[in-house]
């Protein structure tokens, strides 16, 4: 199955953020809105709140997923959900309660998600396997767009993919954080299929055509590089 892009907003031209979405949308080839949401405290950096979720909703037919880069954010899960999220993303790091939380999520009827900072390792996950829809690796350390991959991260991805698929779950692999053209398809072959894609789909010529660059790279015909 060919990996998805979901497109961050994080780097966008916020003046501009409707008429970008828009573009995004009529691309075709980005799967779904990826929203950050920091609280200066977590990570630091602030972003994004439900009110900016309720006016994307209202604008488009995309899926969005709220990633939610707080700390303590069981008392935000409705609040997103509320406002349009159809994915809440918590981090594993941020949840001593983790387990509850996921719980919180699927009762809402939205889709859970978990996050691990490039530093957590895999196996804090693993006991909440079955809970999951999303496990999202971060390939920086959250807080700002247009950072550089981590390329450790690499072993992350193979070592999630091999516990998902063992545990049988079919929980989704997403790398966000430095994904660019020139490693979205190693990522994919890795083991992930859905890449969160910031600064990269924000670049001259066009968005549509910097998403069409990474559509063509994840397609199964695209040419791939050999690796040992």
């Amino acid at each position: 199955m060919q990996a998805t892009i979901w497109a961050s907003l994080l780097t966008c031209d916020v003046g501009r953020l409707a008429d970008q979405v828009a573009e995004l949308e009529a691309s075709g080839f980005v799967a779904g809105l990826h929203v950050d949401v920091m609280d200066g405290r977590f990570v630091p950096n602030l972003a994004f709140g439900p009110q900016s979720v309720e006016a994307l909703r209202s604008r488009t037919k995309l899926p969005i997923e709220v990633h939610l880069m707080v700390e303590s954010p069981a008392h935000l899960l409705p609040v997103f959900h509320a406002a349009g999220a159809g994915r809440l993303i918590v981090h594993a790091e941020a949840c001593p309660q983790l387990h509850r939380d996921l719980t919180s999520i699927r009762k809402l009827g939205a889709q859970a998600g978990v996050a691990l900072n490039p530093g957590t390792p895999v196996d804090a996950a693993r006991c909440v396997l079955e809970d999951l829809d999303e496990l999202l690796l971060m390939g920086v350390n959250p807080g700002y767009g247009g950072q550089a991959f981590i390329g450790a991260v690499e072993q992350k991805i193979a070592d999630a993919r091999r516990m998902i698929d063992r545990a049988g779950t079919g929980t989704h692999i997403n790398v966000d954080g430095g994904v660019k053209a020139g490693n979205a398809q190693r990522l994919a072959s890795l083991g992930a299929d859905r890449l969160v894609v910031g600064s990269a789909l924000f670049e001259p010529p066009s968005i549509a055509g910097c998403a069409a660059i990474f559509h063509n790279l994840l397609s199964p015909d695209a040419p791939h590089e050999v690796t040992a």
